[in-house]
């Protein structure tokens, strides 16, 4: 661990970040002392001995998490996604079966498969760790990413990988395994193997981002912004949540700023113009309006089916940073039937919330969509929450199965509300296709925004501010 403090300290310097050889000293003191045993500790002591200004807190932060648990957090987030709609339990049960498998058959497969096929997080970390920590690649990074990848793969030994999964599968099948639980077995470790691919990925993104300068992060993160939400990889969806969540606390700062401007009230001309009469005209006593703002209010209808469901967890994520900014956010997501999930979002974390909304507690998400009915239904059941002061945004495709698209449902909202946005997460030039109802749609909306990537969404926030 003395050599990874070390070079930990040499990536805090590459990053603009003080570190004298003397404070990398204490920090290799400061943790004989408090041990490795918490994280938490491990971080704070760290950053005790190593950062100075507070300025360099952020950097710090970010650069620890990438160091010391970038790898761990993404092998783990791979193996939740591998589960499916296994419980834990199942999932348990399904590796412990893997397990005696591989043991009482003694099938010949290498510590990696093993590893993968069973789930072990801690043996997959160690394995990519050493090879991010051994020579560099001979392809310099950024150069060709198809070709660092297939440098990893040989370098771990995974070239053997579908020949000794496809053994596993034999020997199941020679255990008398059903062909439902042989099934099963296949997709997950066709899925396990994509895992790998992924996690190499991000071993290669974590060992660039450690020699990266600023310079370069700022051009990694604009080309980000253009990226279309639909392909974003596992460590990208990562990195686009911080960022979300970095835009819904930017809009809080604005609007923040703003109110504390207004707070003496808007400048009264008139007024202000007739007290100067009594001096010549000159505005000794300057007259504002009392009359005091009040915070709008925002509606919002999500559309979670499977064509936008990555677009809707950035969506439900921006949701959760409007909460606090507007006197009401009331939040409803919908794919044939629709539901609020106002309550969920101010109760809980952000995950949780989110997690909660899409995984068919409330409306069922493997339905085919179907605004019309949505839109009636909220017309039937909620057109109250909307007044003069309501904004309502609107996520979705459009794309309605050919169903009745009831967009005087819409219209009746629209002259209600002090505004709709509609976001469609499709291009712009699909619009009116096939099964898209947007041209009905659209006419009864204030503002239509293609929102596929987040530059796009901050187009949004900006109209938002103006509002």
């Amino acid at each position: 661990m003395e050599s990874r403090i070390i070079e930990f300290a040499g990536v805090l310097r590459r990053h603009g970040v003080r570190v004298s050889t003397a404070e990398t000293l204490d920090a290799l003191r400061g943790t004989n002392v408090t041990g490795l045993g918490d994280r938490e500790t491990f971080r704070a002591t760290l950053r005790a001995a190593m950062v100075k200004r507070t300025s360099d807190l952020e950097t710090y932060e970010k650069l620890f998490t990438t160091f010391f648990s970038g790898l761990g957090d993404l092998v783990d987030e791979l193996a939740s996604a591998s589960a499916g709609e296994m419980s834990d339990a199942e999932l348990q049960d399904f590796l412990d079966s893997l397990r005696d498998l591989i043991e009482n058959q003694d099938i010949d497969i290498s510590d990696l498969a093993r590893a993968l096929a069973l789930q072990d997080a801690g043996a997959l970390e160690q394995m990519l760790r050493e090879l991010m920590d051994s020579r560099p690649m001979q392809t310099p990074p950024g150069d060709n990413p198809s070709q660092q990848v297939r440098e990893a793969v040989d370098a771990l030994g995974a070239q053997s990988l579908a020949g000794e999964f496809q053994r596993l599968i034999q020997a199941a099948e020679d255990a008398g395994m059903s062909e439902e639980a042989l099934e099963k077995l296949k997709e997950y470790l066709a899925q396990r193997a994509k895992d790998l691919g992924e996690m190499i990925k991000g071993m290669l993104r974590f060992k660039q981002e450690q020699k990266e300068t600023p310079e370069q992060q700022v051009k990694e993160f604009d080309r980000l912004l253009d990226k279309s939400f639909y392909y974003l990889s596992p460590t990208e969806i990562k990195k686009m949540r911080e960022a979300v969540t970095a835009l819904a606390r930017k809009l809080k700062n604005m609007m923040a700023t703003r109110r504390k401007r207004m707070k003496r009230g808007r400048l009264d001309v008139k007024g202000t113009l007739r007290s100067s009469m009594e001096f010549g005209g000159v505005p000794f006593r300057v007259r504002y309006e009392n009359k005091r703002r009040e915070r709008p209010q925002i509606v919002i209808l999500c559309d979670i089916s499977d064509s936008v469901r990555n677009v809707s967890r950035f969506m439900l994520q921006f949701v959760h940073g409007l909460q606090d900014l507007y006197s009401r956010v009331r939040s409803y997501v919908f794919v044939a039937d629709i539901a609020e999930v106002t309550k969920l979002f101010s109760d809980n974390d952000i995950q949780t919330a989110i997690q909660g909304a899409i995984n068919g507690d409330f409306v069922n998400v493997y339905a085919h969509s179907d605004f019309g009915r949505a839109f009636k239904n909220f017309h039937r059941d909620h057109l109250e929450v909307i007044d003069g002061r309501t904004t309502v945004i609107i996520l979705g495709d459009a794309r309605n199965n050919y169903n009745a698209a009831h967009d005087w449902a819409i219209r009746d909202i629209a002259e209600r509300a002090k505004k709709v946005i509609w976001l469609n997460p499709e291009n712009a030039s699909t619009w009116g296709f096939g099964d898209s109802e947007m041209a009905l749609y659209s006419k009864h909306c204030d503002l239509v925004e293609e929102c596929r990537n987040l530059r796009q969404l901050y187009k949004v926030v900006d109209h938002l501010v103006m509002d």
